[in-house]
C-alpha cells in the first residue's frame, strides 16, 4: 500500500529547498548550453522527445527531484491507480482512463465486468457504427450519406475531442483519411448553436449528444435547440442523433437516438478523449483505424509513465520539474506554446486538464494544505503568441515557465521557399530562437531594450503531428498532471469547484433567490 503524505512532511522536500539554484543565463550560454541541449533530453513514444535543457535544473537539482519522486512513491501510486484501487477519494471511484487504450497491470473488475473488455467492446461498437455511416448503410431519410458530424457537449465532452479533431484535420485531408467534417456545440449561449446550424446542411448531418449523467443542463438545452432545427427542416431527429452516455442515464435506452454508446463513472470528462467521448466523433470524422492509432500512441506513452526510473519517464520528470518551479522557485503560471496550427485548441484542453484537476487547496482526505498546488495554465500557438503576450513573458515582472511543442515537418507538407527558407523552416527557427532568447536574454544599456533572460522553458519535439504522436502527447500531459497531484497529495480526479455555479444557476431559473443573487438576477432580467 502506498503512503499518502502531504508534500511538506517529506524529508526530500526539505532537502530540495537547500539545493543551490541554477543560473540559467550562464548554464545556457556557449558550449555549456550546447551540451545541455544534447544531454537533457528523454525519449517519448511515437518519435517525440522531451528536452528540458532550458529549465532551471542541473544534476544536483535533478538528483533531489529523483529523491522526492521516490519518497512520494509516485510509481507505486500510479501502479495502484492502473490496478483499480480507489484513487478518486472525493467520489470514492477508481480512475481508469488508461484502460481505454491499453492495460498496464491486473484485470480490473467493476460493475460485474472486466473494464478493459468493456472499453474494447464500446470501441468495437463505435467502429462498426462509423463504418456503416461511411458506407451509407446508415443514412438519412432519403438514403443519402451523412457528410457532417456535430458533437453536443461541454467541458471535457467538448474541449478534448475538439482539440483532437483540429489537431488531425489537416493530416487526415493529406493522407486520405478525412471522412466527415466535424463541428462542435458547447456553449449554452444560443449564438453558438445557431452559428453551427447555420453553417451546415442539417439534412446530411449526424449529431452526437455527450452527457454521462444525461442531465447536463447546457447540453440538454443545446440538444433541444438542435431538435427544433431538425423539425423545422422537416426531419425526424431520432434518425439524426446518437448518444454517448452511461448505461444508467435516461439517454441509454431512449428511442430518440439511432444508437447509444457507453462510458462510466471511472473516467472524468477531462480525461475522456480516448473513451467513447472522443472515440465516436473522431471515428466518424477520420475512421476507426485513425482513432486506433491515436489510442496506440497514448498506450505507448502510458507504458513510459510506468517506468520507475525518472530519467526514462518523461511525464514524471516533467511533473517534478514543474513541482520544483511551483513550490521552490515560486512560479505561479505556465504557458503552453505549440508551434503547430493543428494544436490551436490544445492549450485550452490542457487548461481544463490541469486547472480542473489540480486547482485544489485541501488534500485527498479533505484537510487544508499549507503549500501551493496547480499553476495557472494558458497559451496560444506560435508564432501568433509572439506578437501578443510574449512581451510579458520576455520582460514582465513575473517569470512564467514555458512549455513549447514543435514538429520538424508540417502536416499538409505544402510549403513554399521564400527568402531562402520555407515557412516550416521559419517556424522552427522561431522556436529555437525563442527558447534561447528566453533563457539567455540580451544586455542593452537602454533598459527598455534590455532582456534579463533566466526565463525557463522545455520543448516536446517530434517529426510530425499525426494520430500516434497526438496520442502520446495527450497521455504525457494527463500523466504529468496525475504525478503532480500525487506529489501534492490532492485528488486530481474530482471537480467540486465547477458545481457551485450550476447549483446557483438553477436557483435563479427557479426564482429561488435572495440577497446579491436576487439583485444580479434582476440586473440581467432573468
Amino acid at each position: 500500500m502506498a503512503n499518502w503524505k502531504n508534500l511538506d512532511t517529506l524529508k526530500s522536500f526539505e532537502d530540495l529547498k537547500t539545493v543551490k539554484h541554477v543560473d540559467l543565463v550562464s548554464a545556457m550560454s556557449g558550449e555549456s548550453g550546447a551540451n545541455r541541449v544534447k544531454n537533457y533530453s528523454v525519449k517519448m513514444a511515437a518519435g517525440l522527445s522531451y528536452n528540458y535543457a532550458a529549465k532551471e535544473v542541473d544534476d544536483d537539482v535533478l538528483k533531489a527531484l529523483e529523491a522526492l519522486a521516490k519518497e512520494a512513491e509516485l510509481s507505486e501510486k500510479f501502479e495502484a491507480l492502473y490496478n483499480g484501487e480507489v484513487i478518486n477519494t472525493g467520489e470514492k471511484r477508481m480512475v481508469l482512463h488508461q484502460l481505454t487504450r491499453g492495460q498496464l497491470g491486473e484485470n480490473v473488475m467493476a460493475d460485474g465486468v472486466n473494464k478493459r473488455d468493456f472499453y474494447l467492446n464500446e470501441q468495437k461498437r463505435i467502429a462498426e457504427f462509423a463504418n456503416k455511416v461511411h458506407s451509407g448503410e446508415i443514412a438519412n431519410a432519403k438514403g443519402e450519406k451523412f457528410t457532417t458530424v456535430v458533437q453536443i457537449g461541454i467541458g471535457g465532452s467538448d474541449l478534448g475531442p475538439r482539440a483532437m479533431y483540429l489537431a488531425l484535420e489537416n493530416w487526415a485531408r493529406r493522407t486520405g483519411n478525412f471522412k466527415m467534417e466535424a463541428k462542435f456545440i458547447s456553449n449554452v449561449d444560443p449564438d453558438d448553436a445557431s452559428a453551427v446550424l447555420n453553417g451546415i446542411d442539417v439534412a446530411h448531418s449526424i449529431f452526437i449528444l455527450v452527457s454521462k449523467s444525461g442531465t447536463t443542463l447546457e447540453t440538454l438545452t443545446n440538444e433541444s435547440f438542435v431538435i427544433d432545427a431538425l423539425k423545422k427542416a422537416g426531419l425526424d431527429s431520432s434518425k439524426h442523433m446518437i448518444a454517448v452516455t452511461s448505461e444508467t442515464s435516461p439517454l441509454a435506452k431512449s428511442d430518440n437516438y439511432l444508437e447509444a454508446f457507453f462510458m462510466d463513472d471511472y473516467i472524468g470528462g477531462r480525461y475522456s478523449s480516448t473513451s467513447g467521448v472522443g472515440g465516436a466523433v473522431l471515428s466518424l470524422a477520420f475512421g476507426p483505424d485513425v482513432f486506433a492509432q491515436f489510442l496506440d500512441g497514448a498506450a505507448e506513452e502510458d507504458k513510459l509513465a510506468a517506468n520507475k526510473n525518472i530519467f526514462e519517464n518523461p511525464a514524471m520528470l516533467d511533473a517534478m520539474i514543474g513541482v520544483y518551479e511551483r513550490n521552490i522557485l515560486g512560479y505561479g503560471s505556465t504557458a503552453v506554446l505549440p508551434y503547430s496550427q493543428g494544436l490551436s485548441r490544445f492549450p485550452a484542453h490542457l487548461q481544463q486538464l490541469d486547472m480542473e484537476s489540480n486547482g485544489k487547496s485541501v488534500n485527498r482526505f479533505g484537510e487544508p494544505i499549507n503549500y501551493v498546488t496547480g499553476p495557472i495554465i494558458f497559451g496560444e500557438p506560435g508564432t501568433n503568441g509572439q506578437h501578443s503576450f510574449y512581451q510579458l513573458l520576455h520582460q514582465g515582472t513575473d517569470i512564467i515557465p514555458l512549455q513549447f511543442i514543435g514538429f520538424k515537418n508540417s502536416q499538409l507538407q505544402n510549403d513554399v521557399n521564400i527568402q531562402d527558407s520555407t515557412s516550416q523552416q521559419k517556424l522552427c527557427a522561431n522556436v529555437a530562437a525563442q527558447i534561447v532568447a528566453f533563457a539567455c536574454g540580451k544586455k542593452d544599456e537602454n533598459l527598455n531594450k534590455n532582456f534579463k533572460g533566466g526565463r525557463p522553458s522545455s520543448i516536446i519535439i517530434g517529426e510530425e503531428l499525426n494520430p500516434k504522436s497526438l496520442g502520446a502527447l495527450l497521455s504525457h500531459f494527463e500523466n504529468k498532471v496525475m504525478f503532480q497531484g500525487f506529489v501534492w497529495n490532492i485528488n486530481s480526479f474530482d471537480q467540486e469547484g465547477v458545481q457551485l455555479g450550476k447549483v446557483l444557476a438553477k436557483k435563479v431559473l427557479a426564482h429561488e433567490t435572495d440577497g446579491a443573487l436576487a439583485e444580479y438576477s434582476k440586473l440581467l432580467n432573468i
